[in-house]
This record gives structure tokens, C-alpha cells and sequence, in this order.
């Protein structure tokens, strides 16, 4: 297993540049935006139909001795708004195809949220079963709207040799383990998730048990925590629409590797992924407000290699 980053964090540097300082945190392995959320500041899809600029590209990961571990376009190919839905499923097929003829086995994305109906205008994330409108609202959104993009984009993705990790986020349909193994059940095992601690944390998820849960669904692993703050939980709950800017009004807020959780919760974190045969990539994401990012990314770096050189499995004696 080894530290690599989500390099969002540092899209105002050149690739050239982000390449350079990860080598100086020992990190020599990236995830890189191609657009949607994440933005497409250090790999851009024109490089698809732009052979000349594709082998400058490559060149400079070869002349940084980097790879890079997955692409990512995390959207919402399902919103009720066609033009954006449309958007962002060309996005993510796009995606598709770069990782494959780049050789990259995994594409990070969401599952994404329709509306609660097709004359909806904004996405409709349903979190309870009263009044009964609201199974009426999933029914609709399963049916009618996730199993037949999902069945389609998952079927594509497996026909160029490529796996989606979908990142189990609130506010899309698939946001737990259930809901991310009710989707695998319906497009198959080209589809499984990115497992992204922090997410889990504050609904109560314990990441750790979540492994067990998820086994071989697991293709891929975002490095960020989440701080929880039990003084304020008892007025706010967990589903917490306050800014993230807001820490000292929050429930909890996304905290840098060590900070929500210590050596000894990461350290048994990264063993059950091995334990359940995950050994490819922990992929810092920073999103703490209260670190800037070099500072963020530093500490997480720092924190995880750490712990990943501790953790590395010793060869047994009687091989």
C-alpha cells in the first residue's frame, strides 16, 4: 500500500509543479480531476484527441517518476437538469476512455441524485420512509432513473476494462454500504466504491466495520477524516446544513489524516483493507477549514507514511 494525493488542493500549481513538491513529501503516486466537481486543472479530456499533447503529458509523470492512481470526475450524470445531467455523464464517459488508454484501473465518481419526479428542477436525497411520499420518491428515482443509467455506464466501463469507484457521499442515492452494494447488485462488478472515511464518520458508519461489509467492493480509498463535536451534535444532529466555514457551530467538520482520529484508529484502518485484499492507494483529500493546504497536506502526508512503512507486512519466516 502506499500515500498518494487528490491533487485538487493544489490546482493552482502546474502539474509540473504538484509533481515536485509530492516527491519532496515522499509521494510519488496522484489522483487527478477531469472535470465535473473536481475541476480538470492537471488532466484535461481534450488529451483524448490530442496525441501530441498526450505524450507531453506522459512525459512529465515519467520525468517525475510519477503514476497516477485513478481519475476522477465525481458528478451528477442523474440530475433532474438534462443539460447538466447530460454534461456530466459525458464527463465520466469520457473519463472512461482516458483511463483506459492511459492504462489507469480506476475512475472515481458519484453515484449521483435525481429529482423526485421528471418535472423536477433540483435533486431529491430522500433520508427517511415517512410519510410514505418518500419511498414513493426512491422507488421512482431506482427504477426509473439510477438502475438505467447504471446498468448502461457500468456495462461501458466494463467494456474498455475499467472499474468505477463511486464515492458513498450524503446527498446521492448511494451514501452507506447498503446502498453502495444495492447498486453493485445492479450493475455488477465493474462498479464498486471509493471508501472515504470521512463520510461515514459523522452518520454514525463505523469505517472499519464498513470493510468488513464491503469486502472486494472496495476499489479504491480516499485518505481525509472528520471531527466530531459532541458539544454542539446535541443541538445540530448530524445532518448539519450550516457552512463548512462554521466549525464552531458545527456538529463536526472534515479534519486532515490524525486529526479527526489517531495513529491507532489508521493504523487499524489500513490493516483491515489489507486484511480484506485492498494494498493499492490511500489518496489524501484535503478539505480541513481549519489547515490551509500545504499545511494539510504536509501533516497528512507525514501522518500516513508513517504509519503505511509501520504497517507494511513482514515476510513470513517459513517462506
Amino acid at each position: 500500500m502506499r500515500v498518494g494525493v487528490f491533487t485538487p488542493l493544489l490546482s493552482q500549481l502546474s502539474l509540473t509543479a504538484v509533481l515536485k513538491k509530492l516527491k519532496s513529501l515522499h509521494i510519488e503516486t496522484v489522483e487527478l480531476g477531469t472535470g465535473n466537481y473536481p475541476g480538470d486543472a492537471h488532466c484535461q479530456l481534450s488529451l483524448l484527441d490530442d496525441s501530441a499533447a498526450l505524450a507531453e503529458f506522459q512525459k512529465v509523470l515519467a520525468d517525475h517518476g510519477a503514476s497516477i492512481s485513478a481519475l476522477s470526475c465525481h458528478g451528477n450524470a442523474l440530475h433532474p437538469d438534462r443539460a447538466r445531467a447530460q454534461q456530466a455523464a459525458e464527463v465520466s464517459r469520457k473519463t472512461v476512455l482516458l483511463a483506459e488508454k492511459l492504462g489507469i484501473p480506476v475512475v472515481v465518481d458519484f453515484s449521483g441524485c435525481p429529482g423526485d419526479s421528471p418535472n423536477a428542477k433540483a435533486p431529491n436525497w430522500v433520508t427517511c420512509p415517512w410519510p410514505p411520499d418518500y419511498l414513493d420518491v426512491l422507488d421512482w428515482q431506482w427504477n426509473e432513473v439510477v438502475t438505467p443509467y447504471w446498468t448502461q455506464h457500468g456495462k461501458f466501463a466494463a467494456d474498455h476494462g475499467v472499474k468505477i469507484a463511486i464515492e458513498m457521499h450524503p446527498g446521492f442515492v448511494v451514501y452507506s454500504p447498503e446502498t453502495m452494494l444495492q447498486l453493485r447488485s445492479i450493475t455488477g462488478p465493474s462498479v464498486g466504491c471509493n471508501l472515504d472515511p470521512s463520510h461515514l464518520f459523522w452518520q454514525g458508519i463505523d469505517p472499519i466495520a464498513a470493510i468488513r461489509v464491503l469486502g472486494d467492493a472496495i476499489f479504491y480509498v480516499h485518505a481525509k477524516d472528520t471531527q466530531l463535536y459532541s458539544a454542539n451534535l446535541a443541538r445540530t444532529g448530524v445532518l448539519d446544513t450550516k457552512p463548512y466555514t462554521d466549525e464552531r457551530n458545527r456538529g463536526w467538520i472534515f479534519r486532515t489524516c490524525g486529526y479527526g482520529h489517531g495513529t491507532e484508529w489508521w493504523t487499524e484502518f489500513i490493516s483491515t483493507l489489507r486484511m480484506f485484499g485492498y494494498d493499492y492507494v490511500l489518496s489524501i483529500e484535503h478539505e480541513d477549514s481549519l489547515l490551509a493546504p500545504e499545511e494539510g497536506l504536509t501533516k497528512a502526508a507525514t501522518f500516513l507514511n508513517s504509519i503505511v512503512i509501520r504497517e507494511q507486512p513482514a515476510a513470513a519466516w517459513w517462506i
